[in-house]
């Protein structure tokens, strides 16, 4: 499996993945640049499949990946219920056009309702 980049080194990269994903349980949505958002939303995808198998070997995982307890909380109390009946597919990203300032292409990836 290929990830991108993102013209960072691994730990880095590691941790942008973090908070965004950590900004995306709390805040069911989040705006970023669009090669970001489409890394999170791989990475979400997953950890919320891991959450609905609600166990604490899965509960031991999403906090060695996320490392905030609010984040991991919200996951398994709110998030994760709310797709149970579905097989997957459980973000959506939506483009929102070129950043003004140097015309990064910018979407919005949020939780489906």
């Amino acid at each position: 499996m290929v990830q991108r980049k993102l013209s960072r080194k691994g730990a880095e990269r590691k941790a942008l993945l973090r908070s965004l994903m950590i900004s995306l349980f709390k805040n069911d949505r989040i705006e970023t640049t669009e090669p970001k958002a489409k890394e999170a939303q791989r990475s979400a995808e997953k950890l919320i499949t891991t959450a609905k198998d609600d166990t604490r070997n899965a509960r031991k995982k999403a906090m060695s990946i996320l490392n905030d307890k609010e984040a991991v909380t919200r996951l398994f109390e709110d998030v994760a219920p709310r797709f149970m009946e579905r097989p997957g597919g459980y973000t959506r990203i939506l483009k929102l056009g070129p950043r003004r300032g140097d015309g990064a292409e910018m979407a919005i990836l949020e939780l489906v309702e």
